[in-house]
């Protein structure tokens, strides 16, 4: 969504928050760039379908003047954990500037909604685009082209599912805890801490990290039903419900 208020600059990030892979990041020192400031949080689903995106985006245009910065704001208890912030970054393969944002400081500065949530900056520091939750990946990218100056074809849609004109079911909402039950979904997956197992509709999954696993995948909008067991030493935060096309 283009801002409609193009008088708007990026707030300054607070000196004393901790980074992944820099020592520290001004934003002021980041004029001339093209900024993408995205807010996320490892444990959560929509974060993680996220994720490739940024990585093809990084790969495609940061020589070009792309600069990611991610701001993790936990909403999980184990995302709240700072170290657990970095096992993360590393586990993931993020290679972009990562801020620690544990106690909502930068969310508030930014007045966020939600996660994720992605903040587009020109080069002269002027809000361009917002965008949040899932999708508009093509709408994204053809306005980082556009402060870029680039004109090519965009990353093709990573799922049927987020492609433009994609017709998509509403999904069973998000449930707290390990769910057994009726679902409607494209997938399942769940928030989990801990070490031990948990089992899902007869497949066992060994847990090792704190992080969102996926535990059920259809190819389409599928109707189905949940049995959910947890080993002792686990813990199931959410069970979580990704969208589906339209059989």
């Amino acid at each position: 969504m283009r801002a409609a208020d193009e008088s708007i600059t990026p707030p300054p990030f607070p000196r004393n928050l901790p980074w992944c892979n820099v020592a520290m990041l001004k934003m002021h020192e980041q004029r001339g760039k093209v900024v993408l400031v995205e807010f996320w949080d490892f444990c959560r689903v929509n974060n993680l379908r996220t994720l490739p995106y940024l990585k093809v985006w990084h790969e495609r245009y940061a020589e070009a003047g792309l600069r990611i910065i991610g701001v993790h704001t936990g909403g999980f208890p184990p995302a709240r954990e700072d170290d657990n912030v970095r096992r993360a970054v590393e586990r993931l393969e993020i290679p972009w500037p990562v801020l620690i944002d544990t106690n909502l400081d930068v969310w508030d500065l930014y007045g966020n909604e939600g996660w994720p949530a992605r903040y587009l900056w020109t080069p002269e520091h002027k809000l361009f685009s917002m965008h949040y939750g899932e999708g508009a990946y093509a709408e994204t990218e053809r306005e980082i082209q556009e402060l870029l100056g680039i004109e090519r074809d965009v990353v093709e849609p990573l799922r049927p599912e987020d492609a433009e004109d994609a017709l998509i079911a509403p999904q069973t909402a998000d449930q707290p805890g390990a769910y057994s039950g009726p679902y409607e979904a494209g997938g399942v997956w769940a928030v989990v801490d801990g070490v031990g197992a948990i089992r899902v509709n007869g497949e066992v999954f060994d847990i090792f990290e704190p992080g969102a696993i996926e535990v059920v995948h259809h190819e389409r909008h599928t109707r189905g039903e949940l049995q959910f067991e947890v080993t002792e030493g686990v813990v199931v935060h959410a069970t979580c419900f990704t969208p589906g096309l339209v059989a």
